[in-house]
């Protein structure tokens, strides 16, 4: 999915972000897509502990599909002991059951932890196993906290990539401002109560002399409720003034030469449709 501003990829990085640890990745091409989900959330520091087929490799460059920066930026380790070296906490991603003697969070707990730690000045890291196993305990053993994705427990296996997206996605969510929602209104301005006022004016009037609104006891509510579908819509003044056209040219078009204004009275006036099957 494009949508990447080139000039800000320099400064898109989050000074405290977490120190990404790939412990003895098998394919080049999930380094580079590791890297891309790093980059799509602000984590710029990727280490990587032994992986299979040596580093750098050329087959991590199109899968990273522009986050060149990372890979460049990579460092090379012979271990996951020398990997977490300088790290002040490390988390732990694991999928099975270890049975080790160690807090587990979600993903989004442990980004709030990781939030905190960062403003407090300490150095953090999540660490990611191979693709096929995971972490194995001696791994594990030198993290500080597990973080366990709850998936599907039928089926939770995920491509490498996919987990680095979920928690540097959490990382970046814990400190965005990113109202949850937010409405856009192009070029024109939400129109005001005044010129929605006029606009029911002009339309229940067309409504009463088509005979639309014609059963008496009836109209109250169905002006109601025409007026409340109009005010959720949330017209924009350009809307608004569309409709206004839009009534006019049907109001025009009944009352030119040959064509009836004379309201239809009452249902059995009006021919059935056929009847569709």
């Amino acid at each position: 999915m494009a949508g990447s501003d080139r000039r800000k990829r320099s400064a898109a990085a989050d000074a405290g972000a977490p120190t990404v640890i790939l412990v003895n990745p098998q394919l080049a091409q999930n380094i580079g897509t590791a890297a891309r989900a790093m980059l799509n959330c602000g984590l710029s520091e990727l280490r990587l502990a032994a992986p299979r087929d040596g580093w750098p490799n050329d087959k991590s460059i199109p899968a990273a599909a522009g986050a060149d920066a990372i890979l460049d930026s990579a460092k090379l380790y012979g271990s996951t002991e020398k990997a977490v070296a300088g790290l002040n906490y490390v988390f732990a991603t694991t999928a099975r059951e270890r049975y080790l003697a160690k807090s587990v969070l979600t993903p989004r707990e442990a980004a709030k932890e990781l939030r905190a730690r960062a403003a407090s000045g300490q150095k953090c890291g999540l660490m990611f196993g191979p693709e096929r196993m995971g972490l194995v305990n001696d791994d594990l053993a030198l993290a500080d906290a597990l973080v366990r994705i709850p998936l599907n427990p039928g089926f939770s296996s995920m491509n490498l990539a996919q987990s680095v997206m979920i928690l540097a996605y959490e990382w970046f969510q814990a400190g965005d401002a990113t109202p949850a929602r937010e409405n856009r209104y192009g070029q024109s301005q939400p129109a005001d109560k005044a010129e929605l006022l006029n606009f029911f004016i002009m339309l229940e009037k067309e409504l009463d002399e088509s005979g639309f609104l014609r059963v008496a006891e009836k109209r109250p509510s169905m002006v109601r409720n025409i007026r409340n579908m109009f005010q959720r819509a949330g017209l924009t003044e350009q809307e608004l003034r569309t409709l206004h056209g839009m009534v006019a040219c049907l109001v025009e078009w009944r009352n030119m030469p040959g064509e009836t204004s004379t309201p239809v009275r009452h249902r059995r006036d009006r021919k059935k449709p056929p009847r569709v099957v």
